[in-house]
């Protein structure tokens, strides 16, 4: 039985809680949280143990599952991936990119699981794509929430943007070669929406708009490639590919189309979209990783590559303020 601690049992880690008491093969041993109200909560609600200190609960622990503020990550993950314990941390990865750098190179040392809690990889919707060819070269990004005044304290870029920072460079798989950013501070002293281009060093070209002051919510990918169309719908659990007909796509609905090159026949598919949950999704291949020696499938590299790129926007979002472009 893998024994599995958990730190911050707020909003997340609450749902963290619940899921890892319905995942077989584990057993969550404690909690630690400084918030007496909430750990009592908690100790009512769960039945769990709260522990007085981190490292008593390192100690207890196979495994630990960090959902504490982003400034507080790297303590912790330090602690744990010292002690030869394996690791999920929530997004982003760490508060600095120094931070991160370390603890790639601390968790390559140590031989650990360590896991990145980008959600969305394990999306049903982006997940009905597995078994597709997925090439784009063109990708249009809306990530639209509605304004609440819990984790102002981080930009929109680290918020929400880097959800889907972390999915494109997962599916392009090319080196960033130029970042345009502009954004605005609206109602924090970080901006509160921001448009992002992204080229990368294959040609591909990615437009991101995220938004956490907007009236409706909106978590949509779209993917331009060869001969194909990706559309996916994060919030909805919906996925369409509308593609050049060719074998294995009878029993599709097709169209024809009039190009330049002739009459062209396009099959629209709907792949299957499991109601999976997420959460679940991600702490179970955690678990995995872990019982079977295998790699983390967001490891402390990707959250890496991610945190870099959301902190070059972040750096181009600085200085267009500064020179009164953004």
């Amino acid at each position: 039985m893998l024994k599995i601690g958990v730190f911050g049992t707020g909003h997340l880690g609450k749902f963290h809680l619940q899921n890892w008491k319905e995942i077989s093969g584990t057993e969550v041993v404690g909690f630690h949280d400084p918030d007496d109200a909430v750990a009592a909560e908690v100790e009512q609600r769960f039945g769990l143990r709260r522990y007085g200190s981190p490292a008593e609960l390192v100690d207890a622990s196979d495994a630990v599952d960090i959902v504490v503020p982003t400034h507080l990550h790297y303590g912790l993950c330090e602690m744990a991936v010292r002690k030869g314990r394996h690791v999920f941390v929530e997004k982003p990865m760490m508060e600095t990119m120094e931070q991160a750098a370390a603890m790639v190179k601390l968790v390559r040392e140590s031989g650990v699981r360590f896991q990145v809690g980008h959600v969305e990889r394990f999306n049903p919707a982006l997940r009905a794509l597995a078994g597709q060819r997925v090439d784009p070269m063109f990708i249009e990004v809306h990530r639209l929430a509605e304004f609440k005044p819990r984790g102002i304290e981080t930009s929109v870029v680290l918020d929400l943007m880097i959800h889907d920072i972390d999915i494109i460079l997962h599916l392009v798989k090319s080196g960033v070669k130029a970042i345009h950013a502009s954004g605005v501070a609206v109602l924090t002293s970080t901006p509160d929406i921001a448009n992002v281009r992204i080229e990368f060093e294959n040609g591909c070209v990615a437009n991101l708009t995220s938004s956490r002051i907007s009236l409706k919510r909106m978590r949509k990918m779209r993917l331009f490639q060869k001969d194909a169309y990706i559309g996916i719908d994060f919030l909805e659990k919906r996925t369409e590919v509308i593609r050049m007909k060719g074998e294995g796509d009878e029993g599709l609905f097709t169209f024809d189309v009039e190009t330049p090159q002739g009459i062209r026949t396009l099959a629209v598919d709907n792949p299957r979209v499991t109601d999976d949950n997420a959460i679940r999704s991600e702490l179970t291949a955690f678990r995995d990783a872990i019982l079977s020696g295998g790699p983390a499938p967001v490891s402390e590299l990707d959250g890496y590559l991610a945190m870099d790129v959301a902190h070059q926007i972040l750096r181009k979002l600085e200085a267009n303020v500064k020179t009164g472009q953004g």
